[in-house]
């Protein structure tokens, strides 16, 4: 048997997406937000001498469903637009600590545990460990643990959600009688509505222990999270809707996107320099310029196109006060606008549109559709079968609460077929319990 080898030169022509640093970065740019944009910009122009900003009035408009605008009058004080930053729990408690504490060997050891305070308020370091650490005894540990528990928010520095409760249903005046007993012994009774038992063991009714549950849902589990960051509060709205003539039209926000300029007398004066470094330097920012403003100009227009699609799609939620959606994919307005659909993934992320009745994310307008069961071709949105879900729990019986095959059947007198374990993960994601666990003993 005889093997041969042939060597043959072929030129092939293969057509193919380079990722440079400037595609990278328009990519990157349509995924900015407003503030994350402006903030980019900003950095570019300390970077390119050729660029002039010019920074427009920015209006404010609050994520939820109020809205309210930034005035920038000559007369106003400048010094009063600038937020207040707002203490951290850590400043909060050290704060406290200076305050109502004299400078002993025992505020030392607060202090100390003050810094093993997570952001929820919890104590994340066990007294022994403490004791080790800062020589101290388990008594002076203790009496340290007591002081700092003694702060504001009530339950800072508990050491477990039991604890936490306890700490605040004793500074509460209002609480019922027997809150603080059942929490402190029958914790894990109570939180898994073993209630016959807590029932049988201090001589009460179902519905006193009920009272207590109430009560209970009003504490926080986290006192530290009222200080939270309050970064992404308020947002800029990319896109403004209004309804005209009844139908609802889609507007470009440009408002906080600093508009560029191009130094025009700078780079003319430059490029007469007989230096070739510099006419190298000054040309390259000139195509730095024209590509930043390119891409800032695509980046409006393709918020503004995929806006525009999902607002036509979409016109029953703004015209109808029930504000129902109707099924909708990435892929769908991908296909529609011809164009990627990561690239629609993009521009709806941290975008939003700002209407009459509130500001929403884009993003929040695409649910997946669930098929009828009258055959009529008319798919259920996600998001409207949740709502129906919440409203047939909202109108229930609560001594007898709905259970999810109940919802099930429910949901197919209106001509929605969906399983069981279906249902169940639609309830959990909006954070209702089960039914077993909302029923009411009043």
């Amino acid at each position: 048997m005889k093997f041969e080898q042939h060597f043959s030169q072929q030129q092939k022509q293969i057509q193919k997406l380079a990722m440079t640093q400037q595609l990278q970065q328009s990519i990157q740019v349509l995924q900015y937000n407003t503030e994350e944009l402006q903030a980019f910009i900003e950095n570019k122009a300390l970077e390119n001498p050729l660029i002039e900003l010019q920074t427009n009035v920015t209006d404010y408009t609050y994520s939820g469903t109020s809205s309210g605008q930034y005035t920038n009058e000559k007369e106003s004080n400048l010094m009063n637009q600038i937020p207040d930053s707002p203490l951290s729990l850590f400043e909060y408690i050290i704060d406290q600590i200076h305050l109502n504490y004299r400078d002993t060997f025992l505020r030392k050891l607060v202090l100390f545990l003050a810094e093993f305070i997570d952001l929820n308020g919890y104590l994340t370091i066990s007294l022994e460990q403490a004791a080790e650490q800062t020589g101290a005894d388990s008594i002076q540990i203790l009496d340290a643990l007591v002081l700092l528990q003694q702060l504001d928010p009530a339950g800072v520095g508990a050491r477990d959600l039991r604890e936490c409760l306890l700490l605040q249903i004793e500074r509460d005046d209002r609480s019922p009688v027997l809150a603080y007993i059942i929490i402190e012994e029958e914790f894990e009774a109570f939180a898994n509505r073993k209630w016959a038992v807590i029932s049988k063991k201090f001589d009460i009714e179902l519905s006193d222990v009920q009272e207590v549950f109430d009560y209970v849902q009003t504490l926080t589990p986290s006192p530290g999270s009222i200080f939270g960051s309050t970064a992404g509060l308020y947002v800029r709205p990319d896109l403004k809707v209004k309804v005209v003539d009844g139908h609802p039209t889609v507007i470009s926000n440009r408002e906080g996107i600093p508009t560029i300029r191009f130094q025009q007398a700078y780079f003319s004066k430059m490029e007469k320099t007989e230096d070739l470094e510099v006419q190298e330097y000054i040309s390259e920012k000139k195509k730095e310029f024209e590509w930043l403003q390119k891409t800032i100009v695509q980046r409006g227009d393709t918020i503004l196109r995929v806006g525009t699609e999902i607002v036509e799609r979409q016109q029953e939620f703004f015209l109808k006060p029930e504000r129902p959606l109707k099924p909708m994919t990435l892929k769908e307005i991908a296909q529609k606008l011809d164009i990627h659909e990561s690239t629609v993934s993009r521009t709806v992320n941290g975008k939003y549109l700002e209407t009459e009745f509130g500001s929403f994310e884009l993003r929040s307008f695409f649910s997946q559709g669930l098929a009828s069961s009258d055959n009529e071709g008319e798919d259920t949105s996600v998001s409207n079968v949740k709502k129906l879900i919440q409203e047939m729990i909202d109108q229930e019986n609560k001594a007898k609460p709905i259970s999810d095959q109940k919802l099930v059947e429910r949901l197919k007198e209106n001509n929605i077929e969906i399983a069981r374990r279906t249902v169940a993960k639609y309830r959990e994601a909006m954070n209702i319990p089960s039914s077993s666990k909302r029923k009411r003993y009043d």
